[in-house]
């Protein structure tokens, strides 16, 4: 296998991987919330619809990482890098998710492109996890719960 069949196949699988991750990992709090919140009280209820907000985020980043790691595969069930990579501009073209435009981005600009979105996603994790850990503490009054 070519070098940039190995990057688009190994970057497709690795954008796959981070997008469930987090997808369930970000699902993990709205299942546990009212759980361990329990009858101890509620917090603010914008403090919630912050979270879910922030829920939201991540499932969508998600799913447009798992978008792009299905156009990264596509990219390597081609002969040619330039092959796959037209077929993706094709596709999106289409889609009318892009206008096509006259020098279309290489397949490494492609790859740090989707990372700026898995940082993107795992920020938006990482906030959303401190809100439910505040939220948590808030309901519980400060004490551990158990």
């Amino acid at each position: 296998m070519t070098q940039w069949k190995t990057a688009a196949s190994a970057t497709a699988r690795n954008l796959g991987r981070n997008s469930m991750f987090c997808g369930l990992i970000a699902l993990l709090p709205l299942i546990a919330g009212p759980i361990t919140g329990g009858y101890r009280g509620l917090a603010p209820t914008l403090g919630w619809l912050l979270m879910l907000v922030f829920c939201g985020i991540v499932l969508a980043l998600a799913i447009h990482l798992l978008f792009d790691a299905l156009l990264f595969r596509l990219v390597s069930s081609h002969e040619t890098e330039a092959a796959g990579l037209a077929a993706v501009d094709d596709l999106l073209s289409r889609m009318q998710l892009r206008k096509p435009d006259g020098a279309p981005p290489g397949l490494e600009s492609r790859i740090a492109g989707s990372r700026r979105i898995v940082w993107q996603q795992r920020f938006a994790l990482v906030l959303y996890l401190v809100i439910f850990a505040i939220l948590q503490l808030n309901a519980s009054g400060g004490q551990p719960l158990g």
